[in-house]
C-alpha cells in the first residue's frame, strides 16, 4: 500500500538511502535537505533548516497541500559534535541540542495535527546507541539522544489515544559521513586539559565508524518496519558486540559498567 512519507535529512547516509529504497518500493518520499544535491528524481527534495521553525513550518505545509496527508515521519536529520563537556564551545553545544532535539519537536509539532485528524501514523525517531549510554567525549551529542529517548517515551502514551505510533532507531557505528561532519565542531583549544585523552578517544571512534555497516544494511531494515503493522518501540541495530553492550549496561551496576565501558575508549 502505498504510504506518503517525509523524511529529514536525505541529503547522504541513513536518509538518503532509505528515502531511494522506500521510492523504489513506489512510495511518495519527500525528504528536506539544507543545501542543493543531487537526488533520485523518484524523491521530491524540500529545502529546510532544522533550526529554523519557520523553515520546517513551510516545508511540511508543502507536503500537506500536495497530498493531504503524511502516514510516516522520519526524524533522521542531525549532527554530531565532539570535545570535552567542559571545553566544547558553547555554541557547538547548543546547535546540538538546537539541531537533534528541538529540530524534532518542530518537525512532530508541524505534523501531529494532521496524523490526529487522520487517526493514524508513525513516527519513527532516530536516536543512537549514545542515547542508551553515556559516550566519552560525545556528551552533548548523548544527552541530545537521551532527550529523544525520553520524548519519544512520553510521546508514544499521549499518541496512543489517536492510534499514532512511535518507533525509536537506536543505530551503532555505521560507516557514514558523520565522521568527517563531526570534525567541523570540534574545538581546538591550545592547552585544552582534556586534548590527550580527547585525542586518543576519538582516534577510537572514528575507526569504529569507519570499520563500521554500510548505511544500507539499516536503510533496509528501516523499509521492512514501515512495512510492519504492528512494529516494536525500539529497534537496536547494530553489531552483536554493541547490542551486548545495550543489554549490559540495562543489567550491571554503573560502576561495573563504566569499567567495561571506558577501557574501550583509552580511559582508564
Amino acid at each position: 500500500m502505498q504510504k506518503v512519507i517525509l523524511i529529514s535529512g536525505i541529503s547522504s547516509g541513513f536518509g538518503r538511502k532509505t528515502a531511494e529504497l522506500l521510492a523504489e518500493k513506489g512510495h511518495k518520499v519527500y525528504g528536506t535537505v539544507r543545501k542543493e544535491t543531487d537526488i533520485n528524481p523518484q524523491i521530491n527534495v524540500l529545502k529546510m533548516d532544522l533550526t529554523d521553525q519557520q523553515s520546517v513550518h513551510l516545508a511540511v505545509e508543502k507536503v500537506l497541500l500536495k497530498e493531504g496527508q503524511i502516514d510516516i515521519l522520519i526524524n533522521n536529520a542531525g549532527m554530531h559534535t565532539g570535545g570535552a563537556i567542559e571545553t566544547t564551545a558553547i555554541e557547538n553545544a547548543k546547535l546540538q541540542m538546537d539541531t537533534n532535539v528541538m529540530g524534532l519537536v518542530y518537525m512532530l509539532r508541524e505534523v501531529l495535527p494532521t496524523m490526529r485528524k487522520q487517526k493514524n501514523g508513525t513516527i519513527i525517531n532516530f536516536s543512537s546507541i549514545g542515547g542508551l549510554m553515556g559516550l566519552p567525549f560525545q556528551g552533548f551529542y548523548s544527552a541530545s539522544k537521551f532527550a529523544i529517548e525520553g520524548l519519544s517515551e512520553a510521546l508514544r502514551m499521549e499518541l496512543k489515544q489517536f492510534n499514532i505510533k512511535v518507533v525509536v532507531i537506536n543505530p551503532g557505528d555505521f560507516h557514514t559521513n558523520n565522521t568527517a561532519n563531526r570534525r567541523n565542531f570540534i574545538t581546538n583549544n591550545v592547552g585544552d586539559p582534556y586534548a590527550g585523552h580527547f585525542t586518543k578517544t576519538l582516534a577510537v571512534i572514528e575507526k569504529d565508524e569507519n570499520e563500521g555497516w554500510p548505511p544500507e544494511v539499516l536503510a533496509r531494515k528501516l523499509v521492512k518496519i514501515i512495512e510492519t503493522e504492528n512494529p516494536c518501540h525500539r529497534y537496536v541495530i547494530a553489531s552483536a558486540e554493541q547490542k551486548l553492550a545495550v543489554i549490559l549496561k540495562r543489567i550491571l551496576p554503573s560502576g561495573w559498567f563504566m569499567k567495561i565501558l571506558a577501557p574501550h575508549y583509552g580511559i582508564k
